[in-house]
């Protein structure tokens, strides 16, 4: 993805100062950022970004202006409104972060793209490819930065497990397998994998090496309680390198567990969400080929498996709020004008992948190809 060039900051120093300002060196000054939404999602990004020194929060706009005035308290300077034209005719906002259902991150976040605004928007981007497609198209012809909140993407036991799949440590990819499940809550609107998937599927985007990707899909699910739509699923995809990515959600299970693991031709790691005190593990442990022609003329032909068991490593993973981290980068992507970890493109992926998933429900298991490079 190329990025788009836009016109200098009005604020930053000329020069050599300036280069400073854009990459952290210089106090540069704080960007004016506008939440829209005041429900689930948005109290959250609220008192991060009230907490950043990269921002100042100027607006929180919701159709529920006393919700909003709720969540700001009393003695808050940010102003609350309904007027969301009002907010984006203000020159001081600089940015908008959009937590607003998903059928309406369309039109909330395209309005904010041609005020030229850069824009943040919570998972998912929007509630189609199609409209997805359009935010990125708009972000990249204005030279904006678009981002995803993939929050499990900027813990810190996800940044570390890229570093080590992207460094090499863990080998070639040979699979990655996911498990999300708990008790409830059923979804009226979507299904399982629609709600919980999500997640999983933006941390294998974030972690695998940028030529690596999943090209097809193949989903199973069942509604067992007469939900209307799927309780438990399993997710299938196949990667460009033949390797095996596998995500189990689940809305039934009596108990909660989110564990990853990440197998690779050198390490295997296995990451515990729930495990405070270890929530990483890396075992130099797994199975090794001999190709026939290290065997020698005079020995059989057949490829030799032999088994490693190594160590095992609890790497130390520090503790740092996800959405703090992910404030952060939406600042350093905004003044640097680069795409962000988690940009569009990286909200695309995520959608193209449950579209197809949702297809191949359709077709009871159907394999299903996906749209692939950026």
């Amino acid at each position: 993805m190329k990025e788009s060039e836009k016109e200098p900051e009005k604020d930053a120093p000329k020069g050599a100062g300036r280069e400073a300002a854009l990459t952290g060196a210089w106090p540069a000054k704080p960007l004016g950022i506008a939440v829209v939404g005041a429900g689930y999602w948005g109290p959250n990004l609220v008192r991060n970004f009230q907490s950043s020194p990269g921002f100042r929060l100027r607006w929180l706009c919701d159709l529920n202006v006393d919700r909003a005035r709720q969540v700001l308290g009393h003695y808050s300077t940010v102003q609350a409104t309904s007027d969301y034209a009002a907010v984006l005719a203000d020159p001081a906002v600089d940015a908008v972060a959009v937590a607003t259902p998903a059928g309406t991150h369309l039109d909330v976040a395209l309005a904010a793209l041609r005020a030229g605004k850069h824009v943040l928007v919570e998972k998912p981007l929007a509630a189609t490819y199609e409209d997805g497609l359009k935010l990125v198209t708009e972000a990249e012809e204005r030279g904006l930065t678009l981002m995803c909140d993939h929050t499990y993407c900027y813990t810190p036991a996800v940044s570390r497990i890229r570093d080590m799949v992207r460094s090499g440590d863990l080998g070639d990819i040979q699979f990655f397998d996911s498990v999300r499940i708990n008790l409830g809550l059923v979804q009226k609107d979507i299904d399982v994998l629609w709600d919980l998937a999500p997640h999983d599927l933006s941390v294998l985007d974030f972690i695998l090496p940028d030529n690596v990707h999943p090209v097809a899909v193949a989903a199973h699910g069942a509604d067992p309680i007469g939900a209307g739509q799927s309780c438990v699923a399993y997710l299938t995809l196949t990667l460009n390198t033949g390797a095996i990515a596998h995500v189990h959600v689940n809305w039934l299970s009596p108990v909660k567990v989110r564990t990853t693991m990440v197998g690779g031709s050198k390490r295997t790691l296995v990451w515990d969400d729930l495990n405070p005190t270890q929530r990483v593990a890396v075992y130099d442990r797994g199975v090794d080929m001999t190709a026939p022609q290290e065997i020698g003329a005079d020995e059989r032909r057949d490829v030799l498996v032999s088994y490693r068991s190594g160590d095992m490593v609890a790497p130390a993973i520090g503790e740092k709020e996800a959405l703090r981290s992910m404030v952060e980068e939406f600042a350093a992507a905004i003044r640097t004008r680069r795409p962000a970890l988690t940009d569009g493109w990286a909200g695309l992926q995520v959608i193209d992948i449950l579209e197809a998933a949702s297809r191949s429900l359709e077709f009871r298991g159907a394999v299903v190809g996906l749209r692939t490079g950026r």
